[in-house]
Order: structure tokens, then C-alpha cells, then sequence
């Protein structure tokens, strides 16, 4: 006699009115625990992302010239002007950039007057 086959003698299946009253999720189970998924990921994912582009918006919508900010890209210049079609035109170094208003990534503050004459 093999070891399956001593266990396979040994259990024998429960009685069905057992086997409801001991599953706890036998009825709305899985809809349960796909709903719980669903908050713990509204919680982890949803709202710091809503968050961070409610700051970004904020941030971006009290520009002005004379700030310094960073690009996607990593260039780093000043707000010379900003349009309202969405363009902002910077001056990095010895060089005029024009960029969308969505591609700044952060401010860094504003400049002094003597380094904008610099």
C-alpha cells in the first residue's frame, strides 16, 4: 500500500452542509475581495497620483517670469515670458528656448537681479 492511498482512506470529503457553514466566503466571496482590491489600489495608486498633479497644476499655473526652472530634459533656465496658449520662452545660458508649459518639471525660485543681468 502506497502513502496516497492511505491518505486518500483516511480523509473523507465533508458533508455538504458542513463544507457551506465552515467557507466563509462562500456566498459574494470573491466580489468581496475583488472590492477590497479595488479600495486598497484607490488608496495606493489613484490618489497620490491625483495628488501629485494638483500640485504640479498649482505650481505651474503661479509661473512667472524671473523663475528658475527645470525641464524634462534636465535644462535648467529662466522664465523670461509665458503665454497663455501654453509656451513658456526661457533664457538658458546664451540661448532662447521656447518650451510647453507641460514640460517643466519643477521651479526652482526666482532670480535675483543681478544674476538676470549676468
Amino acid at each position: 500500500m502506497t502513502a496516497y492511498t492511505l491518505i486518500a482512506d483516511v480523509t473523507e470529503p465533508p458533508a455538504k452542509g458542513a463544507a457551506e457553514q465552515q467557507n466563509p466566503f462562500a456566498f459574494g466571496g470573491p466580489f468581496f475581495l475583488m472590492a477590497m482590491f479595488g479600495l486598497v489600489a484607490v488608496f495606493l495608486f489613484i490618489l497620490p497620483a491625483r495628488r501629485k498633479q494638483k500640485e504640479q497644476d498649482q505650481m505651474l499655473a503661479k509661473l512667472k517670469p524671473g523663475a528658475k526652472v527645470v525641464l524634462g530634459s534636465g535644462i535648467i533656465g529662466t522664465v523670461v515670458k509665458v503665454q497663455d496658449d501654453g509656451e513658456v520662452t526661457l533664457r538658458s545660458e546664451d540661448a532662447k528656448l521656447r518650451v510647453l508649459r507641460s514640460a517643466i518639471v519643477s521651479v526652482r525660485g526666482e532670480e535675483s537681479a543681478t544674476d538676470a543681468k549676468s
